[in-house]
C-alpha cells in the first residue's frame, strides 16, 4: 500500500507524551516507520509537506522530520492543476494546507492518507464521494493493520 502521512503524524513524537492518545499515536507512527522500512508499505511525500515542515521554527524538529521524508520512495511535485484541486477541497471546508496535502495524495495515487487530525477525518466522512483518496486516523489505520 502507498501511504501519505500528514505532517501532524510526523510531529507526534515531539508532542507532549503525557496524554494517552498522543503517546499511542507516537507508538503507531513508530510502528508505521518500521513497516515502511520492511517494505510492507511505500511512503510518499510532497512539496506541500516540505513547505509546511520548512515553516517550523524548531530546527531540531524540522531536521528530524525531514529525515523521515528520506524513507519515501515517491515525491509528489505540485502543479497548477493541484492548486485548482486544492481550491475545490477548500470549498468543502478543508484548510489551505490540508487541501494541498489531500490534492497531493490524490495526484500520487495514494491508497491511504493518514492523519491525527480529527477534523480532516470528520470532513472526509461527510465528503467521501468527492475525495479520491481514503483518509484515515493513524490509530484506526494501525488497528486495521494488526488485526
Amino acid at each position: 500500500m502507498k501511504l501519505y502521512l500528514d505532517l501532524c503524524v510526523y510531529n507526534r513524537p515531539f508532542d507532549y507524551q503525557g496524554q494517552e492518545r498522543v503517546a499511542l499515536e507516537t507508538w503507531a507512527f513508530i510502528y508505521l516507520l518500521e513497516q515502511i522500512e520492511k517494505g510492507r508499505h511505500v511512503l510518499a511525500y510532497s512539496e506541500a509537506l516540505v513547505y509546511e515542515n520548512n515553516k517550523n521554527t524548531d530546527v531540531v524538529r524540522k531536521v528530524r522530520i525531514a529525515s523521515y521524508f528520506e524513507m519515501a520512495k515517491e515525491f509528489i511535485r505540485l502543479e497548477e492543476t493541484d492548486f485548482e484541486r486544492a481550491k475545490d477541497l477548500r470549498a468543502l471546508g478543508f484548510t489551505d494546507m490540508d487541501a494541498l496535502h489531500i490534492a497531493s495524495a490524490e495526484k500520487g495515487g495514494i491508497d491511504f492518507f493518514i492523519t491525527c487530525d480529527d477534523r480532516i477525518v470528520t470532513l472526509y466522512k461527510k465528503e467521501t464521494p468527492s475525495i479520491k483518496v481514503k483518509i484515515m486516523n493513524l490509530l484506526e489505520f494501525v488497528n486495521m493493520e494488526v488485526k
